[in-house]
Formats: structure tokens, sequence, C-alpha cells
């Protein structure tokens, strides 16, 4: 069966070669209702109003960005089943953030935060169906719906849902993300607004990975253990979900007539009402693995947060200086629990509570192929200080070469799973006054359709937190008195060859200082050769190939279920595992149709890879899905 498979791979493989070139790629004939209106009317806009349009086409960036998030998961490693957390293999930190984030970080690879909500503008109404398959029983359905009720008026809804049972035991995934809003703009534009809803739940069954004598087993390859639900697991019987809802919405409003394209005074105001739970359940506790606990049965840890944040600007654009924004608000919070935790020679309080005034400013400017950019914002509270700083300079030698350097420097609270939690389990209970974690960076990024997409980043952290276990080994947080220092460099470059062709991602990290608390692997790279070519008289246009993913080896992140976060150690090395997938990709009309042959090498050599201590990598999965636009 193995073996066949990978004949069939081969074999179509070489059928795509060898068939004579139909024309060039692109997209497909539109339907009649679509050619009344090109694709480039369908409009996709974010939060900062950065605008694309809708696109339709297939390549092979479309197949990175067909998965369980929607995006291109480039130095994220998945784990067995779908909508299971990620080990991260490159730190990625958001430099314009000056307040503390809710915990429960593992949890949060598909919450959708504000900035990931996109606005729309459609000639037509629009639908877009995504489905794929899953590990097991289950699958994955994102169903997507935008129409323009008048040229002012966007509406749109959607909803991502996913139930995957996953081949190990008891790792269940459900979750639902809910999203609507609207976008509006009056006749003579001196009016805008943009709004959202989101509601979503996220739920894992966990397992606390596989047992000592199971993972060996693992390890070796046993035959009789390639049947996945045999293996053995810590426990059978927790859970935890993150729960949240948020109201968004923006305004803005021209003070003078909008025509006059000289001089524009804009007043702006932001509201966004953001609430998040996390629970973690189990029904009865594991001592030996967590310590001794308040309850030996029906442990419930919940802790809620919510966030209310108000902000208004005042912006001046000059055609030719440029634009000027100030800005100031208002964040609300309220963090915390239901009770005063007392132990014996401590007493871990129960919320943190409070306001937190914040003043910023910005200026942007274009001379020619020159721009300019800086941003900054400084919060004015003794109990959550904070501040950035974002100032960057770049220059467009022509629409397919660009160049973009810039500073940034950041201070803010850690999250607030560092600064208080609570626990049935009595090592999971503390409440800490960390210093501000500092960060600074030197980056630059170089864009060249003809070369290469480079970006390169130089960066220090001052106080740096981080979970790991105590010499009881007890996960707890830490804040580093040392400074930890590391600089990444990554390169993107398509080839095309006519009806072949090649796209690599390569990046290389390293850690100067503070390897002890930060632990990355120092390259990582995805390399995809492939056919593309149209056939059955242009009707069908595909894509066939293979792609390897590989990262070295290093001290990977071991994962937390109580938490639902990632803690440092320093004990056992792991990765340096290449995965190679068989794709074969189609698209017919407006639907694009992926198949995909995952973790091909596993047929060869049965896996023994991890993804986390404990933590399965994934095996040997056929996969199929498809992506489907409408246009009525």
């Amino acid at each position: 069966m193995k073996k066949s498979l990978i004949y069939f791979c081969l074999l179509i493989s070489i059928f795509a070669f060898g068939q004579a070139p139909q024309g060039k790629p692109g997209n497909t004939k539109f339907s009649d209702s679509a050619k009344k209106a090109p694709i480039d009317l369908y409009k996709i806009i974010s939060i900062e109003n950065d605008t694309t349009h809708l696109d339709t086409t297939l390549t092979i960036e479309k197949d990175y960005k067909f998965n369980y998030l929607r995006k291109d998961n480039f130095a994220l490693l998945p784990f067995s089943n779908t909508g299971q957390t990620y080990n991260a293999l490159s730190l990625e930190k958001d430099y314009d953030q000056t307040f503390s984030g809710f915990g429960a970080r593992a949890r949060h690879y598909n919450f959708l935060e504000a900035e990931d909500i996109n606005y729309y503008f459609v000639p037509t109404p629009l639908t877009e169906l995504y489905f794929k398959t899953v590990p097991e029983q289950g699958q994955q359905l994102d169903a997507f719906f935008t129409v323009n009720t008048s040229e002012n008026l966007n509406m749109f809804i959607g909803y991502k849902g996913l139930r995957a049972l996953g081949k190990y035991q008891h790792i269940l995934t459900s979750t639902g993300n809910l999203r609507l809003g609207f976008s509006y703009q009056s006749d003579n534009d001196r009016y805008r607004i943009k709004a959202h809803f989101v509601a979503q739940d996220l739920l894992n069954e966990e397992n606390g990975g596989l047992t000592t004598q199971s993972l060996q087993q693992y390890l070796d390859r046993e035959e009789e253990f390639s049947d996945r639900s045999v293996l053995d697991v810590n426990y059978e019987n927790a859970e935890n979900v993150l729960y949240g809802k948020r109201f968004f919405a923006e305004q803005s409003v021209n003070i003078n007539n909008p025509a006059d394209s000289t001089n524009n005074f804009l007043f702006g105001h932001r509201i966004n009402y953001s609430w998040k739970k996390y629970v973690f359940k189990q029904d009865a506790a594991v001592n030996s693995l967590y310590g001794n606990s308040f309850e030996s049965s029906d442990l419930r840890d919940v802790s809620k947060y919510a966030n209310l944040e108000n902000e208004v600007s005042l912006s001046f654009k000059n055609k030719y200086a440029g634009k000027i924004e100030a800005l100031a608000g208002i964040t609300n919070y309220d963090y915390g629990y239901n009770s005063v935790v007392i132990k014996e020679n401590d007493t871990v309080g129960n919320r943190l509570r409070g306001s937190v005034m914040h003043l910023g400013g910005g200026y942007s400017a274009q001379f020619g192929g020159f721009n300019l950019e800086a941003k900054g914002k400084l919060n004015l509270s003794e109990e959550f200080p904070g501040n950035f700083l974002d100032v960057s300079a770049g220059y467009d030698f022509d629409e397919q070469n660009r160049i973009r350097f810039g500073f940034s420097q950041n201070s803010t609270r850690p999250n607030f799973n560092f600064l208080l939690y609570q626990s049935d389990y009595l090592n999971y209970n503390w409440q800490n006054d960390f210093d501000n974690v500092s960060s600074q960076r030197l980056y630059a990024q170089f864009d060249s359709k003809k070369i290469a997409g480079i970006s390169a980043n130089l960066a220090q952290i001052q106080n740096y937190t981080y979970f790991a276990q105590d010499d009881s080994l007890n996960v707890r947080p830490f804040q580093s008195g040392n400074a930890v220092r590391f600089y990444k460099i990554k390169a993107e470059r398509g080839f095309d060859f006519g009806r072949f062709g090649m796209h690599h991602t390569i990046m290389y990290q390293d850690v100067v200082e503070g390897f002890d608390v930060l632990n990355l692997p120092k390259l990582v790279t995805r390399n995809s050769i492939y056919y593309k070519d149209y056939w059955f008289d242009k009707a069908l246009y595909l894509q066939t190939g293979f792609t390897l993913n590989y990262f070295s080896k290093y001290q990977m992140n071991a994962y937390d279920p109580v938490l639902a976060e990632f803690y440092v150690q320093n004990d056992q090395e792991l990765g340096g595992y290449p995965v190679v997938d068989y794709f074969f990709n189609a698209k017919v009309d407006q639907a694009r149709i992926f198949f995909k042959l995952q973790h091909l090498n596993a047929l060869l050599k049965q896996n023994n890879n991890l993804v986390a201590p404990n933590y399965p990598y994934t095996d040997f999965l056929i996969r199929f899905g498809l992506v489907w636009n409408f246009f009525f």
C-alpha cells in the first residue's frame, strides 16, 4: 500500500510533466455575472485601510495558505490534530503593543483579533466557501458572504468551524469563529464607519502527551503501535477552552470638504470592547504531573478578562507635506478570578482592575519614491506603564523593487498569565510584580520580484519573561535578569521556467545572548518544485509537485495544557527531520481544488518525530479540500 501511493505520486507527476503546453498560467474565464464587474473591483480593506482586491488565481502561495489558519504558517510547527496549537519556530513580537495581553497564548493562533478582520467593497454579492478534511473523523469549513446593498454600504458575515477527532486518544478539537460587520461612507465621503462583532470558542481535549512507555514505543517505531490510538497517554479527562467576544467600531469625519485635496482635517473615534474567558477542566487531578491540588476531582480553573478601549484622534493631511496625527484614549480593564487564594506563606489576590490613559501620534509622507513613517504611543499609568516608537523610511525604485528600513522600541508589562494566575493545582498559583519587558529592534526589508524578498531583524529584549520548570519541576513564570539578543534573516523567491516553477523560503536566526531562556532553530526552510499547465482545452489549470519542509535541531519548547502556554526546556534536543508533501492542485472556473499527500516520506520510514516533548508529529495523511468563490 505504501509503495503504491509513492508510485502513484511519481506517475501522476511524470504524466503531468509530459503534457503539451496549453498556454500561459492565469485566470480562467469568469462567469457571466463576474464579467460585468472586473475582479479588481472586489476590494478587501484592512483595519489600517490598506486595500487589495480579491485574487482567484491558483499559485503556490495559495497552497501555503490552504490550512486551518487560512494564512502562510511558515515557522509554525502544527501539532498532530487540526485545531491544536503550534510550536513557534521563530519569535514574533508585536512592537506596537503597550498594554498587557490575555494569557493562554497557545490557544490564540486561531483567535481573531481586531486587526484580523477585513472590510469589503463588492460590485456584486460575493460568497467564499472553504473546506478541508481533517485527521480521522470531522471536517473544517469556512463560509463567508458579503454584499453591497448600495455603493455606500457593505455588510458581511462569516463562520469558521472545525471538529476533528485526531489519531491519538483524547485530542478532539472543536472550534467556532463567527464574524459579522459592515462599512459605510456618506455620499460626499465626509463620514465613514466600519464595525464588526465576533464570537469565538476554541476547545481542545488535552491528554498531557504520551506516557514514558508509549513515548519509547513511538520513538522505537514498534510496528504494533502504528495504530496511534493504542498508544497510552498521560490522562483522558481534561480540556481547555478559550472563549471570546468583541465589538469594534471605528468612525471618522472630514472636517472640511474631502474634494479639497490639498488640505484635509479628519476627526476619528475608535471603540473596542473585548471579553475573553479561559477555562481548564479536569475530572480527576493528576498529582504525579502537576503536584498537589485543592480538589481531587472536578477541577475547574476560570480566568476572565474584559477590556474597553476608547480613542479619539485628529489628523491633518497636506498633499505636499504629508499626514500628521495626534490621538488620546483610555482603556478600562478587569482581569481575574472569583476568589482569593491563601497559601501557607503567600496570598494570591483575585483581580487586576483599573484604567490607563494613553497619548500617541504619527507622521507619514511621500516624496517621489521616498516615503517616511513614524508612530508612537505612551501610557500615562504607574500600574501599567508602556510605550512604543517606530520610525521607518523606504524608497520605491519602481513597481517591482522597493526597500525599507527602520527602528522599533517597545516597553510593556508581561501578559496577565505572568502577573496573576489561580488554579486548583497548588503550584499554579502566583502573583508577580514583574518589570516592563523592553525591546529594541533594527529592521530592513528589500522586495524585488526579480531578485528576492529579503528581511533582516536585529533585536534585544530586557526583562524577558518566560515559563520554565523550577527546581521542583513545577512550571512557573520567570523574568530574565540578563538581556536577550538575537537576529533573523529571511529570504523568499519564486522561479518560473515556463511549465515548471520553484519557490524557496529560507530563514536563518541565532540567539547571541540569552540562549538559556530563548530557544530557536538556526535554520528553517521550505522548498517547492512543481509543474503547472492548462489541461482540457484550458478548462482546468493545475499545479502539481513536492514541498520539502525542514528545521534544524534545537531545544524545543514544551507544552503545558493547564496554562495553555509553552515553556522553556533545555534537556531535549528535537527536530532536524525533513517532511515531504506531494500536492496536486487545480482551478476550474472560480473553484480551487487542493489534494495533498502530507508527510509522504513517513511511508518509507515510520514517523517517530516530535513537535514538543512527549507530543508526536503528524503521520502520513491524505488531505483534500477546496476554496470556491461565487459571484452573483
